[in-house]
């Protein structure tokens, strides 16, 4: 992760953030997008295609919500399985919004244990244990990456802004190439003249920055 989310700077001002250990900024940004993505949901648009091509809304929704499980439990070595985020089932047992705050909270409790310099952070990815910051950081990126899926799919804004996207690109640099070989990710979008650093990062991990249904 860059400098930037390790250091606090002057309160109030708009880059504030805590020390890494105290709060994970990157992560606490990511999963608040999802979360509030979540909740902007229409009624009718649990079906709607998405950017992740096999899924509708709903799918996706449980496919993030069951990341941030997998992550908690490993991290915690909770011992707990559920349904295969990989897999899912179109069907919510429970309100959205009420999962994804609940599995949000347990990854986000889970963070909070692990010590800013911890150097094996178990993960839930093929890669296995890594950096507590690069951990961090892919966590957030599948939250983030999730919630900027459900937001296209909905007609809704672009949650990735270019402030998170430059937090998150070293991560994604970290991890996807070994997943991109499992198609959790696609290939490489290429880049465009006028591309931000939110564009950036989603054609690195195998976006279009204008998809739409």
């Amino acid at each position: 992760m860059s400098s930037s989310q390790l250091t606090n700077s002057e309160p109030g001002g708009t880059n504030e953030r805590q020390a890494i250990g105290t709060s994970w900024w990157v992560l606490e940004q990511a999963q608040q997008a999802l979360r509030q993505v979540v909740g902007r949901v229409a009624d009718t648009a649990w079906d709607r295609p998405t950017p992740c091509s096999a899924w509708d809304v709903t799918q996706v929704v449980q496919h993030a919500a069951g990341d941030q499980l997998a992550w908690a439990w490993t991290i915690t070595d909770a011992g707990q399985t559920g349904d295969d985020p990989f897999a899912p089932s179109g069907q919510l047992t429970e309100p959205a919004q009420q999962l994804v705050d609940r599995t949000v909270a347990e990854s986000a409790a889970a963070f909070a244990g692990v010590p800013a310099d911890r150097p094996d952070t178990p993960t839930p990815l093929p890669q296995g244990s890594m950096a507590a910051s690069v951990a961090a950081g892919a966590c957030a990126l599948d939250a983030a990456i999730h919630a900027w899926d459900i937001a296209m799919a909905t007609d809704q804004p672009s949650p990735l802004t270019n402030e998170l996207a430059v937090e998150l690109l070293p991560a994604a640099k970290a991890i996807v190439e070994p997943l991109r070989n499992y198609g959790v990710y696609a290939a490489i979008v290429p880049a465009a003249p006028d591309d931000d650093d939110s564009a950036t990062l989603l054609r690195y991990l195998g976006r279009q920055p204008n998809w739409s249904a």
